[in-house]
């Protein structure tokens, strides 16, 4: 019987977050270094297949056909795959997926999943105007719910309303996720810490969110080296990381399809969830450490609840207890999620994965102790689409 070939994360790198002067290619190179600077014995060489993640790299700096464009920026001649991937908020761990799925195949054997974002423009506007292109542009756009703040408010007022959720709870979403990225020198926000009276004092944005309810949008890149176990161990003497199961799961494109009874529920990420749970043959008690895509505090929150962590509609409870902190029952945004680190779309899962990474290996700046499963979601557009991807320091049996 021929052995079963696993997928496993080895390593990888990220640019700086934030608002820079640097064309998206650029962008991508500096992800790029970081990562050879992480793996010391990659050479351009070992990577036969390259995963370009990006939603605005068209509109916002005129590089179409992309991966090509990448590949040849990095020095790459790859011979597996050459591909763009644009699933918004999850374009890097849709790769991951991806990625997963050709190494274990066997058509890969070294795969770079690489994601990044020119956000803002010269006319700033125009970062907004591209985000309505996310919606149908025939209906939710035209009433301006292709700008988040608004929509997610209206989600956070439903949750508030059902299920008691107050902005003190969203608050200690905003505070754990700041202080958790004043460690983190590539974050967007970096050195900057929050108190709960910054938090709950901030300027209104939507109510009822206030300025660190919400995540800023970020120029930057990131990048991950998926590979075979077998190439892993040549690669680096790390203890493996194993991607135990993914689920993603997309049901509409337009609020008027909501899938669940109410904004609060999120029934989408609830079945992504136990796709991934059954493949990773584990389930959310496992779970030691997460990183969830908390774009707003509200996310984080209902996220926790949908994931399993803890009952619908005690999100608030749960995250204002400490359960998400380093010394919690199973922390959270470790190197400060989008609400610190900053969020360039395409560059946020393999942000996310690379920081899971570390702490199964031991070597993360805010380590959790002794981790052997963790966690990754994005959620996508206005809460269309749900990704999760489990990682382990064991496989599958």
């Amino acid at each position: 019987m021929t052995k079963r070939t696993n997928a496993v994360i080895v390593g990888g790198g990220v640019s700086k977050f934030g608002v820079r002067e640097a064309h998206i290619l650029d962008l991508f190179q500096e992800a790029a270094k970081a990562c050879s600077d992480d793996i010391s014995t990659l050479k351009p060489t070992d990577i036969d297949g390259l995963i370009v993640c990006s939603t605005m790299a068209g509109r916002h700096s005129s590089a179409l056909n992309t991966a090509p464009l990448v590949a040849h920026r990095l020095g790459l001649k790859p011979t597996s795959i050459c591909i763009r991937i644009d699933t918004l908020c999850a374009g890097s761990n849709s790769g991951i997926i991806v990625a997963k799925g050709m190494i274990e195949s066997g058509i890969a054997e070294v795969i770079l999943v690489t994601g990044a974002e020119k956000v803002y423009m010269p006319q700033r506007w125009e970062t907004n105007y591209t985000q309505l292109m996310v919606n149908d542009h025939d209906w939710d756009s035209a009433m301006g719910l292709g700008v988040p703040p608004p929509f997610f408010a209206m989600i956070a007022k439903m949750h508030m309303k059902r299920y008691g959720t107050t902005k003190e709870q969203m608050a200690h979403v905003a505070v754990a996720n700041y202080n958790y990225g004043a460690t983190n020198p590539k974050g967007h926000f970096y050195p900057r810490t929050l108190t709960m009276d910054e938090a709950l004092s901030a300027r209104l944005i939507a109510d009822p969110f206030g300025l660190f309810d919400c995540c800023p949008l970020s120029d930057g890149a990131s990048a991950v080296i998926i590979a075979s176990e077998q190439r892993a161990k040549g690669l680096s003497d790390r203890p493996l990381v194993y991607i135990r199961g993914t689920g993603q799961h997309a049901t509409h494109s337009m609020s008027a399809g909501w899938p669940g009874e109410t904004l609060a529920e999120w029934p989408h990420l609830k079945k992504a969830a136990e796709v991934a749970y059954k493949n990773a043959q584990v389930s959310a008690k496992d779970i030691d450490v997460a990183q969830v895509h908390d774009c707003f505090t509200i996310s984080e929150i209902i996220e926790v609840e949908e994931l399993g962590f803890c009952k619908k509609g005690e999100g608030g409870d749960y995250i204002a207890s400490g359960a998400v902190n380093i010394d919690g029952e199973r922390p959270i945004n470790t190197d400060g999620g989008l609400l610190s680190h900053g969020h360039p779309f395409g560059a946020s899962g393999a942000r996310q994965s690379l920081e899971l990474c570390k702490q199964l290996q031991g070597r993360a700046t805010n380590q959790v102790k002794d981790p052997k499963i963790a966690l990754a979601h994005n959620l996508s557009g206005t809460c269309a689409q749900h990704t999760v991807v489990i990682y382990g320091t064991e496989p599958v049996e």
